[in-house]
């Protein structure tokens, strides 16, 4: 693969949606987000790619086989791709690696006279990271059926739009939301390629990786509640600050992941009034917790939930835990991502704690994912980054492996 060819192709899209320092916001259903479809829409008609969009608001791009007279194609479709949209400030790789690798190994299977015996579907799902409505992989979890169309119709985003508003606003109807079981039917495999989420590639000889399992994981939102009072005048003892609780939230969440041996991370707080000289009324705060497995998640989970309600006690404030989104512990399926680390050349096979789409297709199609050396470890925010070279390897190892699957 051409490195050239991957900045050529790389460098059309990276402007889209970039803010000052390099972080990105590209929230689903916002002008950002049109611009990337728009761009994924004419990367489709200029290769003559079938493009489509389900009724999830998730983009594909077709390459149908051309059978010769008297054969029949094979059935069932190989799916590859990622997503367009982002973190709140987050890295240009996370999401659209996988898209511009997608396109450019199809071009390299092209350009090596390579002719599908399957179809061959190019992906961009919407709403992956919850930046804009919260609930992580949106599109595919509404395909898979596992949110229902009247939950994602009513989540709000930080400004009270609702995703059916979002989208209407946007063209697109929000009530054709919902299960697409024939889509899931037709899909033979689902693999993504992904830039990697730590650093476990770097110092080796691989730039290629393959995942072997996603760690369980969710998002509970935290509420303290307390009484709202003057800074300047109310004696500390007659306050009732929420904010303490929270505070003690953010160390007990950390402390319980490190003994646990898992992760635990408050990234997300409001609080209300949000002034200067004013005693908290409430504070909403957002949990992400992450394990190995089921047990140690769960032994995090209660020890944090025992020791902040309490402290809330303690301060005479409320505190209560509720999840937005818990995603169980995905084992990639086991015969396709032996095929693929042996059609590499032996890629090294290695544990992910990031959720992806393809940890929800998982269920219900065979699923893998390549992931792409990424020598900062940074993810989610302006520092991460990839060789060229290394992602031109990537878009490499994705061709061999859809044309091991699909041609």
């Amino acid at each position: 693969m051409d490195t050239a060819e991957f900045r050529r192709l790389w460098d059309e899209l990276a402007p889209i949606g970039r803010r000052p320092g390099g972080g990105y916001l590209r929230y689903s259903w916002t002008p950002a987000d049109l611009a990337c479809r728009d761009w994924f829409r004419a990367q489709a008609e200029s290769r003559a790619l079938r493009y489509e969009t389900d009724r999830n608001g998730n983009l594909y791009a077709w390459w149908d086989p051309e059978p010769e007279p008297g054969e029949a194609a094979e059935s069932g479709a190989i799916l590859t791709g990622s997503h367009f949209d982002s973190v709140p400030h987050g890295g240009a790789y996370d999401g659209p690696l996988g898209i511009v690798s997608a396109f450019l190994a199809v071009d390299e299977l092209r350009a090596a006279g390579a002719e599908p015996k399957r179809p061959i579907a190019i992906a961009a799902f919407t709403e992956e990271e919850g930046g804009r409505f919260g609930v992580p992989c949106l599109g595919s979890r509404l395909m898979a059926g596992v949110v229902t169309p009247e939950r994602a119709r009513s989540l709000t985003d930080p400004d009270g739009t609702t995703l059916a508003e979002a989208m209407r606003a946007a063209g697109a109807d929000p009530s054709t939301l919902g299960p697409d079981p024939e889509r899931l039917a037709s899909v033979h495999a689902f693999v993504e390629l992904h830039i990697e989420q730590g650093r476990a590639l770097d110092g080796g000889d691989a730039p290629v990786g393959v995942a072997s399992a996603i760690w369980p994981h969710g998002r509970w939102r935290l509420t303290f509640t307390g009484a709202a009072d003057h800074a300047g005048t109310t004696r500390l003892p007659d306050r009732r600050d929420p904010m303490l609780a929270f505070a003690f939230a953010v160390l007990a969440a950390r402390k319980e992941a490190r003994l646990a041996g898992g992760l635990a991370t408050i990234g997300r707080v409001e609080a209300e009034p949000n002034a200067t000289n004013a005693i908290a009324a409430k504070v909403t705060a957002w949990l992400d917790a992450r394990a190995p497995d089921e047990a140690v998640l769960n032994e995090i989970l209660s020890g944090f939930e025992s020791k902040v309600s309490e402290r809330a006690e303690r301060d005479g404030t409320g505190f209560t835990i509720e999840p937005e989104s818990e995603t169980p512990v995905v084992d990639f399926d086991a015969d396709l991502r032996d095929r693929i680390a042996e059609l590499l050349g032996g890629a090294p096979i290695l544990p992910t704690g990031a959720g992806h789409d393809a940890g929800v297709l998982a269920s219900h199609v065979p699923t893998a994912m390549l992931f792409v050396r990424n020598p900062t470890g940074v993810s989610h925010a302006p520092g991460e980054g990839a060789s060229d070279e290394d992602c031109a390897a990537g878009v490499a190892a994705l061709a061999a492996v859809l044309r091991d699957l699909a041609c």
